[in-house]
Parts: structure tokens; sequence; C-alpha cells
């Protein structure tokens, strides 16, 4: 799902501790991101997840080909 690919990459954007990042999305896709195994179990009173190792990688990835400008220098 598209949706999923986005806010996957947007998750990246709240990185902390490593591989901690904030909640702040729709429960439905935070549960599909954790049931493909790119982050952990959501549920709780934790208000951060963790990335699993593929899921942190994969979220570079698509911050990059959604977002990024390549090498392109910032104006």
């Amino acid at each position: 799902m598209p949706i999923d690919a986005a806010v996957l990459a947007l998750l990246r954007l709240t990185l902390h501790d490593g591989r901690r990042a904030w909640k702040g999305f729709d429960w439905d896709i935070m549960d599909r991101l954790h049931r493909k195994g790119w982050i952990t179990d959501p549920v709780g009173k934790a208000k951060s997840f963790a990335f699993t190792d593929e899921g942190l990688e994969r979220s570079e990835q698509l911050l990059q080909q959604l977002f990024g400008k390549g090498d392109e220098p910032e104006t």
C-alpha cells in the first residue's frame, strides 16, 4: 500500500535513541507495519516503538525515494 510506505518514511523523521520513533499515525497503518515486520508492536502505553533492522533500512530507502532530492545541493 502506498500510504504504508509514506508513513514508514515519515516515521523515520522522528527517529531517536538509535532505532525508536514516535507513534503518531493511524493505528491501522501502524498495525500493518508491525505485521510486515518493519516495527515492533505499537500497542502499549509507551509513546514510541522500535524499528526492526529491516524496517529501519526500508524507512531510509523510502524516505530518500519519496521525499529526497538525491545529491542536489539545498538552496
